[in-house]
């Protein structure tokens, strides 16, 4: 299970140190058991955001049943997808 203060510590943590293999890697072992990707926003259809950050949107990822797909719902969400928004991929 993931809960909201999770997820605004991992913001917190991609905001500043961006979206990348370091950052993913540290998130993993901070979050054992939790999968984590990353991808542009632009990337994602037809479901909002659980959280906005500044130059990142997270979205949760239910794989309890083999095949990924995004959820709204806390109590099932095994990973968390870091969508860099377009603003921010834009700045690189």
């Amino acid at each position: 299970m993931i809960n909201p203060r999770h997820l605004s510590d991992i913001a917190h943590l991609a905001e500043k140190r961006g979206v990348n293999h370091a950052a993913l890697t540290q998130l993993r072992q901070v979050y054992p058991g939790l999968y984590f990707t990353h991808c542009l926003d632009d990337d994602v259809n037809d479901v909002e955001p659980v959280l906005r950050g500044a130059g990142i949107n997270l979205y949760l990822v239910d794989g309890r049943q083999r095949c990924l797909r995004l959820t709204e719902d806390f109590q099932t969400a095994t990973g968390i997808v870091l969508a860099v928004t377009a603003e921010c991929a834009d700045s690189d």
